[in-house]
C-alpha cells in the first residue's frame, strides 16, 4: 500500500517553489556529489543550499564544476564553504540563506523521493501549528525501512487534535521539513552541540513556544551510511548532548532518570566516558542558562521515557 501511495506521489510530482534544500556535507566529495545531482532531478526543482564544513578535498570546486552558473541546475545551486567545521549549525547559515516558507534539511548521504518536497510545503500550508516534519526512512541499498521509523509511527506522544501524522518529541533533521520562521524563532541549532543528537534541544524550544512536530508516512527519504564516519566522535558527542539537553531543559526528577537510565545503558569504554566528561566540563554554563520547559512541553518529553528506556534504534553502544 506504501509503494502504492509513493508511485502515485512520484507521478503527481510537480515543481514547487516552497522549498529549500540545505544540505551540509565534510570531506565526502563524492558523496556530495551524487547528493546534489539527486536534488537537482527533483521534479519539485527546490534551491539547493550546499553548506561545504571547510572540506579540503575539493567538494565546493567539484559540486561547481558540475553544475556551473548559467546552467539549469547551476542557477538553482549554491554552495557555501564556511571557515571551519561548523558541524550541525551551519544549518543554520543555510536556513538564514533561504527565501523559501519551508527548508528540507538533507545530508551527503540522504536523499528525498519525487513529490515529497511538495508533499510536505501542502501541509504545512494547511496547518500553521506545525514546524517540522518527519519522513519515513529507507536504508539503502535495499530499501529496508530504518528501525526508528516504527518508534516514530507509534509515538507516544500526544499532540494537538488533527495534526497531519503523530505527534514527536524530536526529529531526525536528515529526514526533516522545516517551517523557516519557527526555525528562525528559535535560533536554530546551538553552537554548543556542534553535531550528534543536536535535535532534541531545539525540539523542546519548539514545542515550548507551542510548536508541533509530526512525523508523515507518505513522506520519504532514503539513507545510505556513508563508509566515511567519525562514528566513536558521534558516539561522544551523541551522550554529552543528550546529558547537556536534559539538564538545560527537564526539571530535576526527570533529568536524574533520563541521566541514570543513559549512564546505566552505555557500555564501560573509553568513548563512554568521555562524552560523560565532556558533559560535566560543561556544568557552569549548563547552570547559567538553565531553563526548565513549560509542562505542556514537559509532557512531551516524560511520555517518551519508556521508549527511550528500551529503543534499540537509537542507543549510544554502537
Amino acid at each position: 500500500m506504501a509503494e502504492q501511495q509513493h508511485e502515485q506521489q512520484h507521478e503527481q510530482a510537480r515543481e514547487d517553489d516552497r522549498v529549500s534544500v540545505v544540505l551540509i556535507t565534510w570531506q565526502r566529495r563524492e558523496e556530495a556529489l551524487l547528493a546534489v545531482r539527486r536534488l537537482l532531478e527533483l521534479p519539485e526543482r527546490p534551491r539547493v543550499i550546499v553548506l561545504d564544513n571547510a572540506s579540503t578535498d575539493g567538494t565546493a570546486d567539484a559540486l561547481r564544476a558540475e553544475h556551473p552558473r548559467g546552467t539549469a541546475r547551476g542557477d538553482r545551486l549554491d554552495v557555501v564553504v564556511l571557515p571551519e567545521n561548523q558541524g550541525a549549525v551551519a544549518r543554520n547559515t543555510g536556513v538564514a540563506s533561504a527565501r523559501t516558507p519551508y527548508v528540507a534539511f538533507c545530508d551527503d548521504d540522504t536523499w528525498w523521493d519525487p513529490g515529497s518536497l511538495a508533499r510536505a510545503a501542502d501541509l504545512l500550508d494547511a496547518d500553521d501549528r506545525v514546524a517540522v516534519l518527519t519522513a519515513r526512512i529507507l536504508v539503502e541499498p535495499g530499501g529496508v525501512e530504518d528501525d526508528i521509523v516504527a518508534e516514530l509511527r507509534d509515538s507516544p506522544v500526544r499532540g494537538a487534535p488533527g495534526l497531519p501524522g503523530p505527534a514527536l518529541g524530536s526529529f531526525l533533521a536528515g529526514a526533516s521539513v522545516v517551517r523557516r520562521s519557527a526555525f528562525l524563532e528559535v535560533g536554530g541549532f546551538s553552537k554548543r552541540l556542534w553535531l550528534g543528537g543536536e535535535e532534541e534541544l531545539l525540539a523542546a524550544d519548539l514545542a515550548a513556544r507551542g510548536w508541533e512536530l509530526c512525523y508523515v508516512e507518505d513522506l520519504q527519504v532514503h539513507h545510505q551510511a556513508s563508509v566515511l564516519r567519525e562514528s566513536t566522535r558521534r558516539r561522544r558527542n551523541g551522550i554529552r548532548n543528550t546529558l547537556w539537553f536534559t539538564w538545560l531543559r527537564r526539571p530535576l526528577p526527570a533529568a536524574a532518570r533520563r541521566t541514570r537510565d543513559l549512564l546505566t545503558s552505555l557500555p564501560r569504554d573509553r568513548t563512554s566516558a568521555l562524552g560523560v566528561l565532556d558533559a560535566v566540563a560543561g556544568l557552569p554554563w549548563l547552570v547559567r542558562e538553565r531553563r526548565v520547559l513549560p509542562p505542556h512541553a514537559e509532557a512531551r518529553f516524560a511520555a517518551l521515557e519508556e521508549a527511550q528506556r528500551t529503543s534499540t534504534a537509537r542507543d549510544y553502544s554502537r
